[in-house]
């Protein structure tokens, strides 16, 4: 039994060290993996052309689950300020077109979904699970030169656009402007 429990403990050691080290290749500073994907009205949107822009990139696994629909409402029910801040905001995880224009009709949600179908986004930027085909919940501040700025990993999703906004607006006094 001990043996079974010590076995048990270094795999899930191991699991753990594994999840983790996959966002070790990306960190603050580093320039801000370029893509283009369609929203949930079809639209596609590149990054690189929102240079000049700060940007929220938040990654969630699922459309219409319950933590990902909390996290969604909780960046809607914010969106006015983070506008207000000079910043846009996607969330994007591996959901289809469809999936996201359904899920942000239902719940009344301003910003763009991108579908991230392949999961080559959320792999370029350490936010695709191992183990799952879905996202990761992190996010992402991109500044106005299209450098990260700061990482959130493992996020919570129904305070975590109040950590953005405070995040956003320190940042946004250090580079001297919004």
């Amino acid at each position: 039994m001990q043996l079974k429990s010590i076995i048990t403990a270094s795999v899930i050691a191991v699991l753990l060290t594994a999840s983790s080290a996959s966002i070790a290749g990306l960190k603050a500073g580093d320039k801000a993996p370029n893509f283009s994907l369609k929203d949930q009205n079809n639209l596609t949107h590149t990054l690189s052309d929102y240079e000049g822009q700060w940007i929220i990139l938040y990654f969630y696994p699922k459309d219409d689950t319950p933590g990902c629909t909390t996290q969604a409402c909780d960046f809607r029910d914010a969106v006015k300020r983070i506008i207000a801040s000079k910043a846009e905001v996607f969330g994007l995880s591996l959901d289809s077109v469809a999936s996201h224009k359904l899920f942000a009709e239902k719940y009344n949600l301003p910003f763009s979904l991108l579908a991230d179908e392949t999961g080559e986004v959320s792999e370029l930027y350490d936010s695709l699970s191992m183990f799952y085909k879905m996202a990761k919940r992190n996010t992402f501040i991109v500044d106005p030169k299209g450098n990260i700025a700061k990482i959130y990993l493992s996020v919570n999703p129904k305070t975590h656009s109040e950590m953005v906004l405070s995040d956003l607006s320190s940042l946004q006094k250090v580079a001297g402007k919004p």
